[in-house]
């Protein structure tokens, strides 16, 4: 008897855009692009979803591994890329059936490495666009020239038939109870098969929404919580202004009143002089009330001129401040800028070595998992870690902080009437962004009477 050759399968990788399938190749060919052989300008400074194909001789999908790529400014596949697509295809566990039976399915709810899901991506299952379709009838039309294999018919030998007994050539045979059993049991079992079939890809379809969900709200929630502190600051930037101006008018107007009651006592004063010497004689009188008037809008318009002057005075200065303050912060800039760039020369440059020979940065942050941190991203990450992970699961940093401590230690915050905390043992909640302050940081007891004193 001649051995039964294992089916020869085919590797290719997919490329997809907005569109849906842009691009197909075989393996080598994505090899050569990954030792940067070959670049491919049109993916330039992206970060592109592929999806990892084995195809059999049939033209039929055997395993998908859907993973990111990311490129640089001149189209080339990032160095320190290093999934490894053939154990995740072989490891991954089962998915929807694409014609030659449940193929395996290597996706970021459903991967067989952990620490390798971040580097991964859900397709979509929607029934107006299904990427697994897409990659079915794709293999179908067989853009990568895939020799096919033609179904050969069975030959039986001849040694192997057996003639039945010429009495029972023409009698159909009967059906007993045993093959009726053995039948039906055939029947449920692949019934049984199928359902299966049909749960594990409802659950695939609904796991991958529910992913797809809780990004889409957390950045939401991100992008509110930025707008609302930009708001805020910009608030309180506008009532300390108000109050500076409130201040300098209420200055302004003192000093008003003041001068005003001066004017009315010299007034008053020019006024009983004038009285006192209408009793010389009127003439006398005329020519001081002449002098009073003309002296009093002397007056007057002196002191008008000496508060523009002061004005004036007081608008060049603030205008002269502004320019030195202008200049003083942008000197203290550029030297922060100069400090910056002279502690940091040293490790910057060994960091571009060690970029340069293949080191990837790598940091666990729990919540976010591995993170894979570029070069260009270290000085930020330095700066603020818990910012950076925070970030990468789309939550704020004091959502994070919060959720930490709470990922630490699972225990209930709220307070007891004697003062110490409750610390009765609650669930973990393992993503920050399902995680609810007040709610997920409670016992059900505390949240409860949190739920009953808010309605009171």
């Amino acid at each position: 008897m001649s051995k039964l050759k294992k089916p020869q399968l085919v590797e290719a990788v997919v490329f997809y855009n907005d569109r849906g399938i842009c691009k197909q190749m075989l393996y080598s060919e994505f090899e050569a692009i990954l030792d940067g052989v070959v670049g491919l300008p049109e993916f330039a400074d992206s970060q592109v979803r592929l999806a990892y194909l084995m195809i059999n001789a049939r033209l039929q999908v055997r395993s998908v591994v859907f993973f990111y790529l990311d490129f640089d400014e001149d189209g080339r596949a990032d160095t320190g890329w290093n999934l490894p697509l053939r154990q995740l295809a072989e490891r991954a566990g089962r998915g929807p059936d694409l014609g030659a039976g449940p193929i395996r399915l290597a996706c970021r709810s459903q991967c067989p490495v952990s620490w390798q899901q971040m580097h991964l991506w859900d397709p979509s299952l929607n029934a107006d666009c299904n990427d697994l379709a897409l990659l079915r009838d794709a293999v179908k039309v067989n853009s990568l020239g895939v020799l096919v294999e033609e179904e050969a018919p069975q030959v039986l030998d001849a040694e192997r038939l057996q003639v039945a007994q010429e009495d029972s050539w023409y009698a159909p045979p009967e059906i007993t109870k045993e093959m009726a059993e053995q039948l039906a049991e055939k029947m449920e079992k692949e019934h049984r098969l199928k359902t299966a079939q049909l749960v594990r890809q409802q659950r695939l379809r609904l796991s991958s929404l529910n992913q797809q969900n809780e990004e889409a709200l957390a950045r939401v929630r991100q992008a509110a919580d930025q707008s609302n502190s930009a708001l805020q600051e910009q608030m309180r930037a506008l009532q300390h202004a108000l109050r500076q101006q409130e201040e300098v008018n209420a200055g302004l107007q003192a000093q008003l009143a003041g001068e005003t009651e001066r004017y009315q006592a010299s007034r008053e004063e020019m006024a009983l002089q004038m009285r006192a010497l209408e009793r010389h004689g009127r003439t006398e009188a005329d020519i001081l009330r002449a002098q009073f008037e003309g002296e009093l809008q002397a007056r007057v318009d002196a002191a008008v001129n000496e508060y523009r002057e002061q004005l004036a005075i007081r608008d060049v200065e603030l205008a002269y401040r502004d320019q030195v303050d202008a200049q003083l912060q942008a000197e203290i800039n550029r030297l922060r800028q100069e400090c910056e760039a002279l502690e940091g020369q040293s490790g910057q440059q060994v960091l571009e070595r060690l970029s340069q020979l293949g080191v990837v940065f790598v940091v666990y942050h729990p919540g976010a998992g591995h993170l894979t941190i570029p070069l260009t991203d270290i000085p930020r990450y330095q700066d603020n870690p818990q910012a950076y992970a925070a970030a990468k699961c789309f939550v704020s940093e004091t959502q994070y902080r919060q959720w930490l401590a709470h990922y630490q230690q699972p225990t209930c915050e709220a307070s007891l009437p004697s003062g110490e905390r409750c610390s009765m043992p609650i669930d973990r909640v393992e993503a920050p962004s399902r995680f609810v302050v007040g709610e997920s940081n409670c016992c059900p007891r505390h949240r409860a009477g949190g739920r009953l004193r808010t309605a009171g």
